[in-house]
């Protein structure tokens, strides 16, 4: 995604989710084929380099779990809060995946007995 448009769209008539590390945004799209991601890392969220290292986790998270999604015809926007600069990978992932979920973007995991 490149276009305020459509951020602005996401934004205000999709569902969003919060996270210790993220803000999961996303918009079902009938018109879409494929999902159309997009990335907001402010300043807030650290200096330049800490910036491109998250968006370059956040395009990882996508490129891996994407393939799972329900159904993939939407808009993915991933908001990195200031902590996420401080996060692991893994933590990252977590709270990435928990979003995810709790959108209903990915199945829950089956239940151990």
């Amino acid at each position: 995604m490149t276009h305020r448009a459509d951020f602005a769209r996401v934004k205000n008539t999709g569902q969003a989710k919060a996270g210790r590390f993220v803000i999961l945004s996303t918009l079902h799209d009938p018109a879409l084929e494929t999902i159309r991601t997009g990335f907001i890392t402010t300043k807030r969220s650290g200096k330049a380099h800490d910036r491109v290292l998250l968006r370059r986790r956040f395009r990882s998270l996508v490129r891996d779990h994407a393939p799972n999604f329900i159904e993939i015809r939407r808009y993915l926007v991933t908001i990195a809060r200031p902590s996420a600069s401080l996060a692991t990978f893994a933590e990252l992932e977590a709270d990435w995946l928990r979003q995810a979920r709790r959108l209903g973007l990915l199945p829950r995991p089956a239940e151990k007995s």
